[in-house]
Parts: structure tokens; C-alpha cells; sequence
């Protein structure tokens, strides 16, 4: 049954559980996607590619399956890594016996999870929670209500959709409800969806039927320039229908989504006003229907609305020509929404309706749109050919239009021109120069439009003359995928000064162009898949999202610099880069060649006679292919760390116990603590692994109640036979550690190495003071540079915080991995706070200065400030998780079904 609740069942254990896999995919409503669609299995199987084949394990959910041909299209050439997990939601339970992907050798293990619906009880209280917004009904209400529970039968959304209707309702409003459903006994959930249909004013039940008939599952903004183009109010409308559940957007408030038996709600009520004639209805949806009426040219006004897209329907159910004749919209003098992709047309172009707001026409095999069609009303185009001026267009996407060559100059007389697709259309020789002209252009879409395959020059040789001739009103560039070197770029871009997202995704650049900081307002920079990237310096400081991703590490990145007075911000996509050589992140983490370590950095930590470590060469892995790097030295965190084969810790260690774990008092001294080193020594009995992950190092303060778990940069060493010799220095600050402080350092080995002998042989520590009760001036500025980072010890570790006192270190609370996730967005079960962007350095003492006078006016201005009025100027004034089990060979896949007919999932 639909609406039971095995999406949000669904959404709920992805949410609990996705942080805990390599690569997380939730996809919604499949069955509607693949109906509504020709290339819908097409476009989910692309959703799909990029957890094929990856050696890590991935979690997937597979929403509303609707047939035995769609699963298979999405897992019959899946190759998976053991433990990985599927979720199928589906009204079928016997999909899963039939699916090709069970039928292969190993077979994965899989269960069924069957939903019943609701209890009395439970009911009761859903219903109460959206009527009256507590879990029990006002006393009056009782009986009326437990009548209604009794009649929804457990339904779950017919439960939700009649609470929200009944909000804030007397009585009277409720028992006259339950009268009108009762009239109808044998279809009650969808009685409870037409019930809160008619409670719609009549501007909302039109826009209801249109979105239903033809917008579900496309973008809301686009859908609302359209809709309200046809003289209905949409973003009130829309926002009703989201708070009486008719309506929902996905999770990143893009795309309209609608219950199935909603939608199928909506669209019955248009069949209902022809049952056996759809010429006589108001809108076509059918695309075998749309063709007959076409065909027959029975098309009349009362048509508003109309979908036909000849890869859809059986072709062998028809018969004779596929051809349409435009003669036959002639007479559909009202039709305002029209879908032809693929179809063959014949006839004068002048039939078309002038009332038209949206045209698509996917597929269309003319190479310029025909000058005898009628274009004064039309909002959005979505088509393949060439430019005609229409006054009134808002949105124009030519993407993929393989034989489009130019765009006409009279594109300037497009006044309400706000977004502009042009991408991969590989003929195209140039942009016109008159698109600067536009006022309200605030999106430029122009990615693939310089690959191999294409002819276009223009765009990689003339940028800089091409930056002048974009529109200064651009908020959203994109210029993916165009081959472009630094030197195509030119010197400023401060013609943009309005633009806040640039996307320059896979283009051979080399570092950050220059001209990036001469946009005052961007916000967002895309630099995914730009594998020759070597550095990234001085962002524009306002940045607020950095986005890096390069695809399994294939990367040359080195470098990235902040600039110190740099706003909060969110980086994406540097996670788990392990360079043969040096690689730096500022503020993030630090990695050189122990070789070429300054001496006066060396001495500041109190590290001596470690030469004879400098030329080894290790072999470490980190989320992708292992490296073979001389032995480095790492900084993260306010913590320094080498490591290296072999048996014997340095011979400056004071303090040493056996096995994993060490305590001690801090002694007194004249002179002030700076810090800790610390150094283990792993057991032979490591070596019998290949490779081994790098093990938890948590030191606990037990006299202040701190904590810190740091987990290494490194994920994987590759030891060879020999032990692991891991060296690290703590820099520790008076508020953190001081003398008489009892302290316990723990060394921890993931558990999964199957093994239960120890594998930590001994343990040491030191602790550093100042010389000679100060800090000497070069060693001041030799560690100068690290104390200035922000997220260190003693620095702002509130996004790595557990609980009060503790923390776990670890990069993940930085980088948002292949951007799956948000950067600093954690698991609310592990740490307390939610959202904290990242800044690379700590505030400096002028801007804790401009801070605190910020915060005092803001006091003073919410206190009325001295007698004066309050007001303004009219310019507006100013997860972490470790994986510790490794699933083992007898476990492959394993996938839970939700059907229709439960209750707990156990994991």
C-alpha cells in the first residue's frame, strides 16, 4: 500500500546510518521518475555510476520500485565491495526474488521488512500532532477523533493530510469531515485526499492539477516562472499545499515531489471531466492519449495543458504514420503548456497556440526555430534550434544543441532574460557581444563549449575579451569543462562584480587565476576535477565555499593559501590527498619531508639525532592508491607527528612504560610547559600485516577533565616485516596542561586486525619546557606560523567536540568527502554541535577588537540606545566514523526490502 511510510522509514535509517559508509545514495521515488520519463532509468543509472566498482563500502537506497526491468537496470551490473548495504523500497515483495543481482553466485544476504500500518493508539496520536499540535486531543474533540482514526485505518498519510486539514477547525468543521468521507466507504484514503483538495481556493486547485499532471519532479523555481506566467499564484499556493502534505521538496528544497496516490488523486480529477473523450479534458498527460487527439485533430480550447513524448508509448499499439500535423493545434486557442519531444511535425509553424508559457521540444531536428512561430507570451523555451526574439522569455536553454552555431544579437531585446543555458553545444563559434546588454541576467550556464569535441575557439582565446561582454548583473558563471589554461583568463574580472558562484570545474588550470580575486561578492568557487591544479593562493576572502573534488585522489594539488583575514568558510573535496612529497592546506594540515624540516622547528620540539630517519622511504595509503614518500613530518591540530620502521624509540624520551598506555604527574618547574612528544613502538606482532591503519592516540588531562583523540592524517602504513615507531609533539598552553597535572596517554589499534595480542610494545613520553623560563625569540618564529592556525589545542576545537571536555581530532570535521556531505555537518549521536565552518586562522587582535565593538552596538542598539529611537538607514545598513569490521567473505551485499504489509529494522 502507498503511503504507509516506507519512504520516510527509509530516509530515517539513511540519515542514522550513511556517514558510516565510503559513499552514501539515497534516489526518491524511482517508479514515477521512470514512468514519467523516457531516459529516467538513464538518468538514475548515471546517479548510480559512482558508486560502481569502488573498493570501499557503499550504502544505497532505492525508493518505490515499481517493476522487476527497473531494479534490474539498477544493480544487475553492480559490483560492490563486502559490506555494503541496500535499501529497496517497493509495493512488490517478490522483486527481490526475480532481481538478476540475487540470482549470482555468492548469493547477497537479504530480508524483508513488511510496514503494517498504524495502531489505535499511535494513530490517535499522529492525527493530534498535526490537528492540534500535541499528542493528545482536546477533551471535546476525543470522540470525533478516535471516529476518524478508526476510518483512516492506520494510514499514516491520510492520518497526516487530515490533521493538517483540521487545524485550528471547531467541532462542527470536524463532524461534518467525517460525514463527507463516510458518503464514500470504499475508496476512504483518497476520499481523505479529495477532502483536503476541496478545501483549496480555486486558483490552487488549477495550479494542484497542473503539477500534478506535468511538474512532478521538476525544479520548484522554474516551475513557479511558469505557472505564474499562466495568472496563478504560485508561491503561496505552492507553500500551501507543502504545509497541508499534498506537496514536498527534496532534501536540498529543489524539486517538487508529490505522493504517488496524490498525484494519481490529482490527475483522476482531470479524467473525471471526460471520462471516455480526453479531447474534452483540460490537460493531457497520457502520451498515447496526447498523440490520438493530435492525430484525429479533436483538439479543442478547453486543452490548457498537453504532453507527448513518442519514446513513451508502445509503438506496436499504434498504427499507421507517426507524423503530426501542426494543423492539429490550431483550435487549442487557451493551451499554455506544451511538451513535444521527438515528434515529427508537418505543417506551418503559425497553428501553434499564441498563449503558449512553456514549450518544449526535445529532439527537434530544425536548426533555427521557424520565424512564423508565435513566441510574444512564451516564459520558458526548452529547445534544440536556433534564436528568435521574444520579449517576454525569461529563461532560455539551448544545452546540447549539437547544430547550433551562433546566437543572434537580438538576443539583447530579451528584457526579461534572467537564465541563459548554452552548454555543450559544440558547434557554437561564439556568444554574442549584445548579452551584456541584458539587466536581469543573473545565470550563464556555458560549460563544454571548448571540449576535444568541439569547433569552438572562442571561448579558451578570448576570454578576456569575452569577460567584457557578459552581463554585470550575473550572480551564477559557469565555465566547466572548456579546456581553458590560467592564460585564458584575464587579468580582473571586476566587470562581475555582482557574482557570487563561478564553476570551473575540469579545465586544465594550473593554479587559482589571478582575476578569481577581483570578485568582490563570490561566495561559491568550483574547482572539481581540475587535476593539474597545483595551488590554490589567497581565495577572495569573502568566499564562503571552496569546492576541490578530484575524483579516487587523481590530483597535483600542493597548496592552498588563505588569506588571514578570510570569512568562515566550507571546503570541499582535499580530503584524504597523500602527496609523494610536501602538501599543505593552511589551517588543515601540514606534510613535508622530514628532510627538509627546518632545524630551528626541530629544536623548538625538542627533536634531536633523528637523522638517520630522513632518507627512509615508506609506503601509506589514505582513502585512495598507496604512495611511497620519504619519511614525513605532519601537522594538524596543534600536534606535530613522524613515524617510521623500526624497533627502538628516540633516546630523549624520559618516561617509559610497557604496553599501550602511560601515566604520570607533571613536575614542577621553574620554567613554563610548552608541550608533550610522545612516541610508541608497535609488537611484532603487526608484522604480520601488509599493511596496518595507524593507531588512536588519547591523552586525558584527569585533573581539568580534558580529552584529546587524535587520529592520524595517514591512514595506512605499509610496514614490511618491521614495527611502527609513531613520534608526535603536543603543543600544550597553560589552560590546557600545567604542572601537577595528572595525565594518561592510551594508544588504541583499530580492533578488526584479528588479533587478540597486544600491539603496542611500549610507550614514552617527554615533557617540554620553555629554555630558560622563556620562549627565545627564534623559536618563537619558527612555530609562529602553526600557533596562528585557528582549529588547533587551545584554538577553537568546538566542531571536533564529543561532549564537554572532549574531542576527537580527526581531518573529517574539515573536508566534506567527493561532496557527499557539508564540511562540519555531524552525526548529532557523536558530536555537539551541528554546523561550524572552517577558518583557517585565528581572528587577529584587531578584528577580537572589531568584534567586541560589534557586539557592543548591538547591545546598545537593543537597549534603545542613549534615548534614541531604534531603526535603520533605507539601504539596509549595514562524521566522523572509523570503520572497525570488515564484513568478511560470507557477507557481500546486504539489502533490506521494505514492502507494503513492520515494523523494526535491526542493523
Amino acid at each position: 500500500m502507498g503511503g504507509i511510510g516506507k519512504t520516510l522509514l527509509a530516509k530515517h535509517v539513511f540519515q542514522l546510518h550513511s556517514s558510516k559508509f565510503y559513499k552514501s545514495n539515497f534516489i526518491e521515488g524511482i517508479n514515477t521518475r521512470c514512468i514519467e520519463s523516457f531516459v529516467g532509468v538513464l538518468d538514475l543509472q548515471k546517479q548510480l555510476h559512482g558508486v560502481n566498482g569502488v573498493s570501499k563500502k557503499v550504502f544505497m537506497v532505492l525508493d518505490d520500485i515499481g517493476s522487476i526491468n527497473q531494479l534490474d537496470a539498477l544493480l544487475e551490473n553492480k559490483s560492490l565491495h563486502p559490506g555494503s548495504k541496500i535499501v529497496i523500497t517497493t509495493k512488490d515483495a517478490s522483486l527481490t526474488e526475480r532481481c538478476a543481482l540475487f540470482k549470482s553466485q555468492p548469493h547477497p544476504y537479504h530480508r524483508e521488512v513488511l510496514l503494517d500500518g498504524l495502531n489505535e493508539y499511535e494513530s490517535l496520536e499522529l492525527l493530534c500532532v498535526h490537528a492540534f499540535e500535541s499528542r493528545k486531543p482536546k477533551e471535546s474533540y476525543r470522540e470525533v477523533s478516535e471516529k476518524l482514526v478508526k476510518y483512516c485505518d492506520g494510514h499514516p498519510l491520510a492520518l497526516e493530510v487530515l490533521g493538517k486539514l483540521l487545524h485550528k477547525r471547531d467541532v462542527a468543521y470536524w463532524e461534518e469531515c467525517l460525514k463527507g468521507l463516510k458518503k464514500e466507504p470504499h475508496s476512504s484514503i483518497k476520499k481523505v485526499f479529495r477532502i483536503s483538495f476541496d478545501s483549496l481556493s480555486s486558483n490552487e486547485m488549477e495550479l494542484f492539477k497542473h503539477i500534478a499532471c506535468f511538474f512532478v519532479g521538476k525544479d520548484r523555481d522554474f516551475t513557479q516562472k511558469i505557472l505564474k506566467a499562466c495568472d496563478l499564484e504560485t508561491r503561496s499556493g505552492i507553500t500551501n499545499f507543502i504545509d497541508k502534505c499534498l506537496l514536498s521538496v527534496d532534501g536540498n528544497n529543489k524539486y517538487l515531489m508529490m505522493h504517488s496516490l496524490i498525484q494519481d488523486m490529482g490527475r483522476d480529477l482531470v479524467r473525471q471531466e471526460s471520462l471516455k473523450k480526453p479531447w474534452k479534458r483540460s490537460r493531457l498527460w497520457c502520451h498515447e492519449e496526447s498523440f490520438k487527439v493530435l492525430k484525429q485533430e479533436k483538439g479543442k480550447g478547453n486543452l490548457l495543458g498537453l504532453s507527448l513524448d513518442v519514446r513513451m508509448f508502445d509503438k506496436k499499439k499504434l498504427r499507421g504514420s507517426f507524423e503530426v500535423k501542426t494543423k492539429s493545434l490550431s483550435k487549442m486557442d487557451n493551451l499554455m503548456l506544451l511538451q513535444f519531444n521527438y515528434v515529427q511535425m508537418n505543417g506551418s509553424y503559425e497553428d501553434f497556440p499564441e498563449e503558449l508559457r512553456w514549450l518544449c521540444m526535445q529532439g527537434f531536428s530544425l536548426k533555427s526555430i521557424p520565424l512564423d512561430l508565435p513566441m510574444e507570451n512564451l516564459v520558458a523555451l526548452d529547445i534544440v534550434g536556433g534564436f528568435l526574439e521574444i520579449p517576454a522569455l525569461e529563461r532560455l536553454i539551448l544545452r546540447k544543441c549539437k547544430s547550433l552555431i551562433g546566437v543572434c544579437e537580438s538576443i539583447e531585446q530579451c528584457v526579461e532574460l534572467a537564465h541563459i543555458d548554452l552548454s555543450y553545444c559544440y558547434q557554437l563559434k561564439k556568444v554574442p557581444i549584445s548579452i551584456a546588454k541584458l539587466k536581469k541576467v543573473k545565470t550563464l550556464l556555458v560549460d563544454g563549449c571548448s571540449s576535444h569535441e568541439s569547433q569552438i575557439k572562442t571561448i579558451p582565446s578570448d576570454l578576456k575579451l569575452f569577460s567584457f561582454s557578459l552581463p554585470s548583473s550575473l550572480r551564477i558563471l559557469s565555465l566547466a569543462n572548456n579546456n581553458m589554461s590560467n592564460e585564458s583568463f584575464p587579468s580582473d574580472f571586476s566587470s562581475l562584480s555582482m557574482l557570487q558562484e563561478l564553476c570551473l570545474d575540469n579545465n586544465p588550470i594550473v593554479s587559482m587565476p589571478d582575476c578569481m580575486r577581483s570578485l568582490p561578492r563570490l561566495e561559491i568557487l568550483y574547482m572539481n576535477y581540475c587535476r593539474m591544479v597545483i595551488s590554490i593562493e589567497n581565495p577572495p576572502p569573502r568566499l564562503s565555499e571552496l569546492s576541490i573534488d578530484s575524483f579516487y585522489r587523481k590530483t597535483s594539488l600542493r597548496k592552498i593559501k588563505f588569506d588571514p583575514e578570510m570569512f568562515p568558510l566550507r571546503l570541499r573535496g582535499a580530503w584524504g590527498v597523500v602527496p609523494p612529497s610536501s602538501f599543505e592546506i593552511d589551517g588543515v594540515v601540514k606534510i613535508q619531508d622530514m628532510a627538509g624540516v627546518e632545524e630551528k622547528v626541530l629544536h623548538s620540539l625538542a627533536w634531536s639525532d633523528l637523522e638517520f630517519i630522513r632518507e627512509r622511504r615508506l609506503r601509506t595509503r589514505t582513502g585512495g592508491p598507496s604512495v611511497e614518500c620519504q619519511t614525513q613530518m605532519y601537522y594538524e591540530f596543534g600536534i606535530f607527528s613522524t613515524f617510521y620502521l623500526g624497533n627502538e624509540m628516540a633516546n630523549w624520551i624520559e618516561y617509559r612504560s610497557e604496553g599501550p598506555s602511560i601515566s604520570f604527574t607533571i613536575p614542577s618547574s621553574t620554567n613554563k610547559l610548552r608541550g608533550l612528544n610522545f612516541c610508541c613502538v608497535g609488537t611484532s606482532h603487526l608484522c604480520a600485516y601488509e599493511y596496518v591503519k595507524m593507531p588512536w592516540i588519547e591523552i586525558s588531562n584527569n585533573t581539568k577533565n580534558y580529552t584529546w583523540i587524535y587520529d592520524h592524517y595517514i591512514g595506512e602504513v605499509k610496514l614490511g616485516g618491521e614495527c611502527l615507531v609513531l613520534l608526535s609533539h603536543w603543543m600544550f598552553g597553560p589552560n590546557e596542561m600545567k604542572c601537577g597535572d595528572f595525565i594518561t596517554i592510551t594508544v588504541t589499534h583499530v580492533p578488526h586486525l584479528g588479533t587478540n595480542k597486544p600491539l603496542t610494545r611500549e610507550c614514552g613520553v617527554s615533557v617540554v619546557y620553555d629554555e630558560d623560563g622563556k620562549i627565545e625569540e627564534e623559536e618563537e618564529d619558527a612555530l609562529g606560523y602553526y600557533k596562528s592556525w585557528n582549529h588547533i589545542i587551545g584554538g577553537d576545537l568546538s566542531p571536533f567536540q564529543l561532549k564537554s571536555g572532549e574531542y576527537l581530532l580527526h581531518r573529517s570535521g574539515f573536508l566534506a568527502s567527493d561532496g557527499i556531505s557539508p564540511a562540519f555537518i555531524k552525526n548529532s549521536l557523536l558530536f555537539e554541535d551541528t554546523e561550524v565552518n572552517f577558518r583557517a586562522f585565528s581572528p587577529s587582535k584587531s578584528e577580537k577588537a572589531r568584534q567586541a565593538m560589534a557586539a557592543a552596538v548591538v547591545a546598545w542598539w537593543s537597549g534603545g540606545g542613549g534615548g534614541c529611537e531604534n531603526g535603520r538607514d533605507d539601504d539596509g545598513g549595514g562524521t566522523w566514523w572509523r570503520s572497525c569490521g570488515g564484513g568478511g567473505a560470507a557477507l557481500m551485499v546486504e539489502v533490506v526490502v521494505v514492502v507494503t504489509t513492520v515494523a523494526v529494522i535491526r542493523w
